[in-house]
């Protein structure tokens, strides 16, 4: 089995105005452009994505979307489709808990998205993630399987897919999951796709997000079925956000 490429992605959720967001884009492919064996991806938000894209041309630094509809145009305003997105980004973000959360989607819904997006050729990072009242039940294991399940219902483009394993209460916090919690959920994650599509259950990335910062991505990339991060607060600071990349690249 060849080894997984391991994937750094930053959301920068609703932070940065287009100005510092080209910044910030210009000062990460500076530091971290040239980094090899690692995936490397940023989500800035929509108003953004074209000046990100230059800022980082020339580099190996990959753009994603933070969301996308699942239909694909009409009366839907402020959404935004598959075919907006084509050509600006290999990437977009579907299922985050603050969707989940904030704008009520539904698994149904995020599998919706998924397949749409792999569809029109832009690959999804599926999020999944219990919150602090589902772990201190003991049902995290139960949980997280039935969501991504859920939310891979009808998917079948399994090597576009990225899953990543975001518990709630550690989104933002500070306080991250440990290397031991977050390998047994991601471990978790992969038997569902075993489950779904046996022959890509060791090809898909599993990532971890939540509070990964410079002094616990190291442990957690050490865990096996850890392919990576999805970085939240720490893809604002270019230094510490390349940091991550270098712990994860081969350079």
């Amino acid at each position: 089995m060849a080894a997984r490429t391991p994937v750094i992605a930053g959301n920068w959720k609703m932070n940065t105005d287009v100005e510092s967001g080209t910044a910030l884009a210009k000062e990460i492919s500076e530091l971290s452009g040239d980094v090899s064996g690692v995936d490397k991806i940023v989500c800035p938000p929509f108003v953004s994505i074209s000046s990100v894209t230059s800022a980082m041309s020339g580099s190996s630094i990959q753009i994603g979307a933070q969301n996308v509809s699942a239909n694909s145009d009409g009366a839907f305003t402020g959404e935004i489709s598959t075919s907006m997105l084509q050509g600006l980004v290999s990437h977009v973000i579907v299922g985050h808990s603050e969707r989940r959360a904030l704008n009520g989607e539904t698994s149904d819904q995020v599998a919706a998205k998924a397949i749409t997006a792999a569809e029109a050729g832009i690959s999804p990072i599926l999020c999944i993630g219990e919150d602090l009242s589902v772990r201190q039940a003991g049902n995290a294991s139960s949980f997280v399987a039935h969501q991504l399940e859920a939310s891979l219902d009808g998917y079948a483009d399994w090597d576009s897919l990225i899953v990543a394993y975001e518990p709630v209460w550690a989104i933002g916090t500070g306080e991250a999951a440990t290397s031991e919690q977050a390998q047994e959920m991601t471990a978790v994650c992969r038997e569902v796709i075993r489950k779904l599509a046996p022959s890509a259950a060791d090809s898909v990335r599993v990532l971890y997000g939540g509070s990964v910062n410079s002094g616990n991505v190291a442990e957690l990339l050490a865990q096996p079925d850890i392919d990576g991060a999805l970085v939240g607060g720490a893809s604002l600071k270019a230094e510490e956000f390349s940091k991550l990349i270098a712990a994860a690249g081969s350079d």
